[in-house]
């Protein structure tokens, strides 16, 4: 029994067929670039989307909370409230906003919080009403 170590090289014909042919890396290079710039566009929306949605939900809580603070106080009635609130190493900016409403003795008392992301404002508002009759 003869054992082989190796095995014998093959003829060049069969060689040559392994190798890919010019088109085909030429099409592979225009399918990626295709999809690179699209897969970058998507995690670049996903990662804005995020921004939003995060900074979103802390802009509604100091909504909430300058909206209860106003009402309670009373302070609703000033004329053009605003202010920041640093929140981390992030600034939000508020204003408060008081308009008549249609239907009885009522306020329709608006605080809209901005904040940044990615160099574009965003906001967040939030209303609620308050019986004038009582004051």
């Amino acid at each position: 029994m003869k054992i082989q170590l190796h095995q014998p090289l093959k003829p060049a014909k069969s060689r040559a067929r392994a190798a890919f042919t010019l088109a085909e890396v030429l099409a592979a290079l225009a399918f990626m670039a295709i999809v690179i710039p699209v897969a970058v566009e998507g995690l670049r929306i996903a990662n804005l989307a995020g921004q939003v949605g995060e900074r979103k939900s802390v802009a509604a809580r100091i909504a909430e909370r300058v909206l209860n603070e106003l009402v309670v106080a009373g302070q609703w009635q000033g004329t053009s409230q605003s202010g920041t609130v640093q929140e981390g190493v992030r600034e939000y900016r508020w204003q408060v906003r008081a308009e008549p409403w249609s239907v009885d003795a009522m306020r329709l008392v608006t605080v809209q919080v901005l904040f940044p992301v990615q160099g574009k404002d965003y906001d967040v508002r939030l209303s609620t009403l308050v019986d004038i009759s009582t004051q």
